[in-house]
């Protein structure tokens, strides 16, 4: 199989969330610990920093990875989803894996991924093992897929785990209150080992607190008292500060046992992009007309986005917005302003929000909008109405980023 055929295999006939929704999830560890054992994969030997969150995660992952190379070290990334390359999935000092990689280990496992009945993250989780063993890489930050108690990626020992944010996300699966949400996520804590807890809500603590206890695992909380420092960054969004200071405290976590460096941490936040591949966060992509592209979805990302862009110097806002239906979408448009144009797209996903499901909730708000079949139409259409010194913010899902960036 060419690496073309197999990307298209995994996303034809491996059921995948990205393309599926629920009917592909794929809850616990015992396909996963099954398909690393047939398959030889030497995990264990990883070491690795893990990270779950409801917002955040990748911010913070790809900020860790900057400071990591930036220190002489061979860093693995394991992230999803992609935006437009499967690769991007797994990188490893910022560069997607080889195509060639992806291929051998395909021809080589095929048969014992369709014996078992693997799920597509249960595979890809499996691959950025074996890329980044194979690779020596120093360390390797994994981030979960959906939740983390019975995430595929809670089979590592990390040196250190990481909870970026807590939020209302994926309720059908991991409770319906922030509480519960927070003790499938800290199902990562492991014993003895520390854990950071990024921008968390204060009321959560002790959620975090007794699982640590009970772990044994020392505890820090990034946001714990006192103002947030500035950092000079190349991220836009007054909002990365916090996963800066996240990021940060991992850091000085880790320099208990790995040797880093407080100028060097600072020097790297400069060049988070540069080092690590990161897109898809309040990233730039045309300057006429301007155009800013965000891979927000949930409630309180969307809110955070839109504070951020309010701050930005622009005449009209004119926001493509499509997302996936098992997010609180309703909840999004009724926060929308009157003030901005709004192209709602659909996308190529049974997970898509359809015209329908758009129609029906529009009757309810006072918005000026349109309706398109695809995010390529309605860019197309929003750059064609856009003057001089409009912005165009597209946002809601990675669906839109792939046919955008």
């Amino acid at each position: 199989m060419t690496y073309q055929e197999i990307v298209n295999w995994l996303f034809q006939q491996i059921p995948n969330y990205q393309k599926q929704g629920g009917s592909a999830y794929k809850p616990g560890l015992d396909g996963v610990l099954t398909l690393l054992e047939k398959t030889n994969n030497p995990f264990s030997e990883l070491k690795t920093i893990h990270i779950a969150g409801t917002n955040g995660k990748g911010s913070v992952s790809h900020i860790l990875s900057a400071i990591l190379q930036a220190h002489g070290y061979k860093v693995g990334l394991f992230t999803s989803p992609h935006i437009k390359d499967f690769r991007e999935r797994i990188k490893i000092n910022g560069e997607p894996i080889d195509a060639n990689f992806v291929v051998d280990y395909f021809n080589r496992n095929k048969g014992v991924i369709e014996e078992l009945g693997a799920s597509f993250f249960e595979i890809t989780t499996a691959l950025a093992f074996e890329a980044f063993s194979y690779k020596n890489c120093d360390i390797s930050i994994i981030e979960t897929g959906l939740g983390g108690r019975l995430d595929s990626t809670n089979v590592i020992h990390p040196e250190i785990s990481v909870i970026t944010n807590i939020g209302m996300d994926h309720v059908a699966f991991l409770g319906n209150t922030l509480e519960k949400i927070a003790g499938e996520k800290a199902g990562i804590i492991k014993d003895k080992v520390p854990v950071v807890i990024g921008d968390c809500l204060e009321e959560l603590y002790p959620v975090f607190k007794t699982i640590a206890n009970e772990k044994a695992s020392p505890i820090h909380f990034a946001h714990a008292g006192g103002e947030l420092l500035f950092y000079n960054t190349d991220l836009l969004g007054s909002f990365q500060q916090r996963n800066i200071h996240t990021a940060i405290a991992v850091a000085k976590v880790l320099s208990k046992i790995w040797s880093l460096d407080d100028k060097l941490i600072e020097l790297s936040l400069k060049n988070v992009i540069g080092r690590s591949g990161f897109m898809g966060r309040m990233q730039q992509i045309s300057e006429q007309p301007r155009i800013i592209v965000d891979a927000a979805h949930n409630k309180e990302g969307i809110e955070g986005l839109l504070k951020e862009v309010q701050k930005l110097d622009y005449e009209h806002l004119r926001i493509v917005y499509g997302a996936s239906n098992d997010k609180d979408w309703q909840s999004i448009l009724a926060n929308f302003s009157s003030k901005h144009s709004y192209y709602f797209t659909t996308f190529d996903s049974k997970r898509s929000i359809t015209r329908g499901d758009f129609e029906k909730e529009l009757k309810k708000i006072e918005l000026n909008h349109e309706i398109f079949e695809n995010p390529s139409a309605a860019l197309n259409k929003c750059k064609s109405d856009a003057q001089t010194n409009d912005l165009i913010l597209v946002c809601g899902s990675f669906y839109l980023m792939e046919k955008i960036i």
